[in-house]
C-alpha cells in the first residue's frame, strides 16, 4: 500500500476529521498521477494537441488517473499516457469534468466538479501567496 493509499484509507476512516482531510488533499496535490490520453489519430482529429482520454459513466465525464503504471496497465494495458502533478491537475480541470482516482481498485475515490473548485482554488491561494512571498 503506499503513502496516497494510507490516506485515503485514514480520510475514509475519519470523514469529520479535519487533519485527515489536509493529510489526504495535500498528499493529492503533491504526488504525480498517469493519466490516459488519446492515441496520436484521436488527437489529430481533435485539436492536434495532447488530449486526455475522458470516459462517461451514468451520465458524467470523467478523468482517469492512477497513482502508479501498474494500475494504469491493470486498467488498460494498451493506453497511451502523461505524468502530472495533482496540483497542476487541479489547475487544469474545468467543471463539469470529475476525476476517477485509481479505478478498478480498493482505493478508488471519485472527485466531483466542486471539490474539484476548492482544489483548484487552494492551489491558487498558496500560489498567490508564494509570489506575494517571493516580492518582498
Amino acid at each position: 500500500m503506499e503513502k496516497l493509499d494510507e490516506a485515503l484509507v485514514n480520510l475514509r476512516q475519519n470523514m469529520s476529521d479535519g487533519k485527515k482531510q489536509c493529510e489526504f488533499y495535500d498528499l493529492f496535490l503533491n504526488s504525480s498521477f498517469f493519466v490516459p490520453i488519446l492515441s496520436e489519430s484521436e488527437q489529430q482529429e481533435e485539436s492536434g494537441g495532447v488530449m486526455p482520454l475522458i470516459t462517461e459513466a451514468d451520465g458524467k465525464d470523467y478523468l482517469m488517473l492512477f497513482s502508479t503504471l501498474e494500475r494504469l496497465h491493470a486498467w488498460d494495458a494498451t493506453v497511451r499516457y502523461l505524468e502530472a502533478p495533482g496540483y497542476l491537475l487541479a489547475l487544469r480541470t474545468v467543471e463539469p469534468l470529475n476525476w476517477a482516482l485509481n479505478a478498478g481498485t480498493d482505493y478508488s475515490k471519485q472527485f466531483h466538479p466542486e471539490e474539484i473548485a476548492w482544489l483548484r482554488e487552494s492551489v491558487e491561494r498558496c500560489n498567490a501567496e508564494a509570489a506575494g512571498g517571493q516580492q518582498a
